[in-house]
């Protein structure tokens, strides 16, 4: 009779959901304590055994994983996240996942903010949330915890967040790697620009107030005194971009260098290509077309790269081991950081079509 007791019949007893029990009995997900015991408890008063083929069935399930990132733009930083994403999935094809993705505006806060309610009300078996706005994010994962769903991060990790893991590079450190390499190679007392996009919400992208903290601690330790002037460009009004870069140089004609902390610094280089300006040094973040040329035509000095398709794919692969062979995870998955140059650059082959 025993052998007959199903996970259902377990969840009830136990005054579980049937989710929780799989989660038991497959040690996978976050359970409460409370529920854990109350399970075991009913598995041992009815002699329950796991079935031994569990691995068999779960290959032929279904699994719905939800992907929510900024919206995907050709040749910028979270297409390179998507297909590492895909890759993943190609290499697991014979997996059965569902993607569900959501996209929202980096730059719009509610807009951000709607998206994520959706994905609170959806039935998911794990999420990927590629994070830009810190206390949206921290709302979202508190729901998935609620409903004992396992969700990943990617591009920077969120506190007060609970992730099955996270992949990102250390934007800290980014930051005061940039602060190192500007400070490096502009005159002692010319002042440094740094570009802010102004985003509807007026709050500022997670990864981007991780660098400048770094970004500031380098000055401090270093005891470097040039002057921080900030570039404001409206993110989401792309032709107001040359008038406010013009008058901003106009107004500060002392500037040595720029520096910018997100992964639009094409839109300065290409502002120096077409103004003919080239006595700015400048150091941008994260290896899109744009800044690649920039690299290439040398109005950018440095570029960091920080493996956004990496993270994708070790974000999926994490995802799919995890829910279908139970492999242990690593919470903390930091990626490497490469400094670029034009003369490096040639050694990625993928932006070899660049000219």
């Amino acid at each position: 009779m025993h052998e007959k007791v199903r996970i259902k019949d377990i969840a009830e007893m136990a005054g579980v959901s049937p989710g929780t029990v799989d989660r038991v009995i497959h040690n996978r997900g976050r359970v409460s304590e409370t529920a854990r015991i109350a399970v075991e408890e009913v598995m041992k008063k009815v002699n329950y055994r796991p079935n031994i083929h569990i691995t068999g069935l779960s290959l032929k399930r279904r699994y719905r994983v939800v992907i929510t990132t900024p919206n995907v733009m050709e040749g910028e930083y979270w297409e390179s996240i998507h297909a590492g994403i895909r890759h993943a999935l190609e290499e697991y094809e014979n997996i059965r996942v569902k993607c569900l993705i959501y996209n929202y505006n980096q730059y719009d806060i509610y807009s951000c903010r709607e998206v994520y309610n959706k994905i609170a009300k959806i039935d998911a078996d794990a999420v990927i949330i590629g994070t830009t706005f810190k206390e949206e994010t921290v709302r979202l994962s508190k729901e998935l915890d609620k409903k004992e769903i396992p969700y990943i991060l990617v591009d920077s990790m969120v506190e007060n967040t609970s992730p099955l893991a996270y992949f990102t590079s250390d934007h800290y450190i980014c930051g005061y790697l940039v602060a190192k390499l500007i400070t490096s190679i502009i005159p002692i007392n010319s002042e440094i620009g740094m570009v802010q996009a102004v985003r509807i919400g007026d709050e500022s992208a997670n990864s981007s107030i991780l660098r400048k903290k770094g970004f500031q601690d380098y000055l401090t330790e270093e005891k470097i005194t040039n002057k921080i002037k900030r570039i404001s460009v409206t993110a989401m009004e792309p032709e107001k971009y040359d008038e406010q870069l013009r008058t901003f140089f106009k107004d500060h004609p002392n500037i040595g260098g720029v520096v910018v902390l997100n992964s639009r610094g094409g839109i300065v280089a290409d502002f120096f290509a077409r103004k003919g300006i080239r006595d700015k040094k400048m150091i941008c973040v994260d290896l899109t077309v744009p800044n690649v040329r920039g690299l290439k035509d040398g109005y950018i000095d440095f570029l960091i790269g920080q493996e956004p398709e990496h993270q994708g794919f070790l974000a999926m692969k994490t995802l799919i081991e995890y829910l279908i062979y139970r492999h242990p995870v690593k919470v903390q998955n930091y990626i490497q950081l490469d400094i670029l140059t034009k003369e490096t650059i040639v050694y990625y082959k993928q932006f070899n079509f660049i000219s």
